[in-house]
């Protein structure tokens, strides 16, 4: 009996083992809250995410809840777009709506949840979602909808009521965070072969933004109708962009709608549509580079999710694989594709280029992302750091007309948002994991050019005093301690490079934190120009545009990741840092109210988890020698931030990395400082993991006795061996093998306590 229960135990481990990770993800997650993610259909790093949208219309302070157009406790559903973000702090994009109507009147507007135009009630019931899948069941029309994407295509499948005509609703006019003024100008045209092209211009977050698309259909029209809502009035043979005068009807404005009437139909209604940032013909050509219907789009794109998030493979509780394999999914959505099938795309100069031999990417949010998203990259997808991430931040300076990487950047263009030139730790990260195939040499010359443009963000200041004056600059404190680790990632990689004088320069550089902090509070803070420090201050005040960036000196006064040990010195050693931490952690914020600051969410303290500054403090236990402190501090986060629902995420996605933390963390060690190859040893939230290393390796992590009872790291094996050290390196996660914890319910407070075995530091 012993060996048959041994042998049904193995053979249900086995079977955790197979369960495929895609089966485990949930595009709901986030949707809810403010994680700010949508549910619909899109590839891995595609170009169209085809998605619902619940409300587009609403005023700027209501769009933040909006910001990837669905909200998951919205009754209604406004029509099907073609671009969102996954988890921005900014609302934009949306392009393309399109709405099915039945029966013989056609809205002219969606109206409002009160007074539905177009718009219809759902119910979650009746939706299913899945990656690269999306389907819904349209209460007001009767119409079944079904979505999905190829990586430059989207299809929409729609069954209408038996015996009602059926109509779709084509609306140039939406857009997330609409107003007045937003569409520049716009256009339709319905070509002969009866395929419907167009193009708008916008001016919303990146400024004059072009976006053109191409759409076929399954059955032909039977009536159509092009409606400028500005004017009404047709205007004939105009001349856009791309376009000749093979039209059956065209229409040019900024108020642009088609109805389209395609009779009764006894089979479902296939609408297949291409995007492009260059023109109408690349956005043709994007369409007929996907061959097939939806389901062959369907099939494909469930594949390509499958290979992906088949570089992770887990076991554990069902609620935590869930959450972690939605994670991951997450993680693999931006950099999203922004060239055509033929290399064309439009970069921040708003010219036309070619990328020779690689797939330009966008959709670069690189203040929250170099963090965890792209260390995570350099693991999973490392052909894509590769091919196509790096030589895009590198051909995107070339376009620039400013001669600098991007900041935040998407569909090509430059939004400015955010501070630091973070780009730089992404290169020099996948420059010191071994990443090759892209000019290091323009790299780094691109790095260097960033870091001395004098007009961006208080860098003439910063260049000449050694810091950023806050009567010069706001949120100086911020951009101080990020321009002094963008810095140590330029220095890390011309060192690699043998460029002793960049690297001479930009190691002084790095030290410029010292500059701003304060060791008689114990603060980053805020100094002027004539050296003095800016008064009153308040460790806990958050206010946009003042000393810090999203955040308050709670948080900035520990962002020094490549010096902690300076860092800790200068805050009066490790047991006045560990206790600091605590008092972080443990902050009575009952009297405080951070209601006018909408990206501080997930507080713990001053901790705060819904938002990125904090996301490597919790780690900083171990190099203050008390590990175990930051194993109970990473059970806190994991239980209090995150869940397997709509609500799942605390604070914004920001295009993976609230995601990336969680899929690092779940595996037992994180990147806290990007560039060093040393990942920081926390605790597991999985019982077992398999990296599918694109080498051909595996790399082996699991959790011996893992519970809510045995929550602690009680020893650690690498390949068999013990490993007293508190990190692991990226070479010993290459190379393949097994890391090991065996967990305890009592804290191990003798295991990686020692200067020696801490993670790195620059001056210890």
């Amino acid at each position: 009996m012993r060996a048959i229960m041994l042998g049904l135990a193995i053979l249900s481990a086995d079977a955790s083992a197979q369960r495929a990770t895609i089966d485990d993800v949930d595009p709901l997650i986030g949707t809810g809250g403010e994680g700010h993610t949508f549910p619909g259909a899109v590839a891995p790093f595609g170009m169209v995410q085809l998605s619902p949208d619940t409300d587009t219309g609403c005023e700027l302070r209501t769009c933040y809840g909006h910001a990837a157009g669905y909200r998951y406790d919205d009754p209604t559903i406004q029509g099907f777009s073609h671009t969102h973000f996954s988890g921005a702090g900014h609302s934009d994009l949306g392009d393309l709506l399109v709405m099915p109507v039945s029966g013989d009147e056609v809205p002219m507007d969606p109206g409002t949840p009160a007074a539905p135009g177009y718009r219809s009630p759902f119910r979650h019931a009746t939706e299913e979602v899945r990656p690269g899948y999306y389907a819904v069941t349209l209460d007001r029309p009767g119409v079944r909808a079904e979505l999905t994407a190829g990586t430059r295509v989207g299809v929409h499948r729609y069954a209408f009521p038996a015996g009602k005509s059926a109509h779709l609703v084509v609306d140039l006019r939406s857009s997330l965070y609409n107003y007045p003024g937003k569409i520049l100008w716009s256009g339709l045209r319905l070509r002969p072969d009866g395929t419907l092209t167009g193009f708008r211009e916008t001016r919303g977050w990146a400024p004059g933004r072009k976006f053109f698309f191409a759409m076929r259909f399954s059955a032909p029209l039977v009536t159509h109708a092009l409606v400028n809502r500005e004017t009404e009035i047709a205007y004939k043979g105009f001349q856009g962009p791309g376009r000749g005068s093979d039209a059956v009807a065209e229409r040019l404005g900024r108020a642009l709608e088609a109805r389209l009437d395609f009779g009764t139909l006894d089979r479902p209604l296939e609408v297949k549509v291409a995007i492009s940032g260059v023109d109408e013909a690349g956005a043709i050509a994007n369409l007929d580079s996907e061959p097939g219907g939806f389901d062959a789009v369907r099939d494909r794109t469930r594949a390509a999710w499958t290979r992906a998030l088949g570089a992770v493979e887990m076991e554990g509780a069902a609620p935590m694989r869930r959450m972690v394999a939605t994670a991951l999914y997450h993680s693999l959505l931006a950099p999203s594709v922004w060239s055509d099938s033929d290399g064309r795309y439009r970069g921040p100069d708003d010219q036309v280029h070619r990328a020779q031999g690689f797939t330009f990417r966008s959709t670069f949010s690189l203040w929250d992302t170099f963090r965890a998203e792209h260390p995570l990259l350099t693991l999973i997808q490392p052909e894509k750091v590769n091919a196509e991430i790096v030589q895009s931040l590198i051909a995107s300076r070339a376009d620039s007309p400013d001669g600098i990487l991007p900041v935040w950047q998407f569909h090509g263009r430059e939004t400015w948002t955010m501070i630091g030139y973070h780009a730089v730790p992404v290169i020099a990260d996948a420059y010191m994991k071994g990443i090759r195939g892209f000019d290091a040499d323009a790299a780094l010359d691109a790095m260097v050019a960033s870091a001395r443009y004098a007009p961006y963000g208080g860098l003439g200041e910063y260049m000449k005093r050694g810091y950023v004056p806050i009567d010069r600059e706001p949120e100086a404190a911020s951009k101080t301690v990020e321009y002094a680790y963008d810095d140590w990632a330029i220095a890390r990689m011309a060192a690699a490079m043998g460029r002793r004088d960049i690297t001479a320069d930009f190691e002084r550089r790095a030290g410029n934190w010292h500059n701003s902090f304060d060791a008689k509070t114990g603060f980053l803070r805020a100094r002027k120009a004539d050296g003095s420090w800016r008064v009153p201050f308040d460790p806990t005040a958050i206010n946009y545009g003042s000393d810090y960036t999203e955040g308050n000196a709670w948080q900035y006064s520990w962002f020094v990741p490549q010096d902690q040990a300076g860092l800790f010195r200068t805050m009066g050693g490790d047991k006045a840092v560990v206790a600091k931490l605590d008092r972080m952690f443990d902050y009575d914020n009952s009297k405080l109210d951070y209601s006018h600051a909408e990206d501080i969410a997930g507080l713990i303290g001053q901790y705060i988890h819904g938002n990125e500054p904090s996301h490597h403090v919790a780690y900083l236990y171990s190099y203050a020698g008390q590990p175990w402190r930051t194993q109970e501090r990473l059970k806190q986060i994991v239980e209090s931030q995150y869940k397997p629902g709509p609500d799942g995420l605390s604070g914004n996605d920001d295009l993976g990395q609230m995601s990336a933390w969680l899929a690092f963390t779940a595996l037992g060690f994180y990147p806290v400082t990007p560039g060093t190859n040393q990942y920081v040893i926390g605790r597991p939230f999985v019982s077992r993991a398999v990296l599918n290393l694109p080498n051909g390796k595996r790399f082996t992590m699991t959790a011996d006795g893992l519970g809510d009872a045995d929550r602690y790291v009680g020893s650690v094996l690498l390949n068999g061996a013990k490993l007293t050290r508190g990190f692991i390196r990226h070479e010993e996660i290459l190379a393949g093998g097994t890391l090991e914890f065996r967990m305890t319910a009592k804290p191990n407070r003798t295991w990686a306590v020692a200067a020696k075995d801490r993670p790195y530091s620059m001056s210890r």
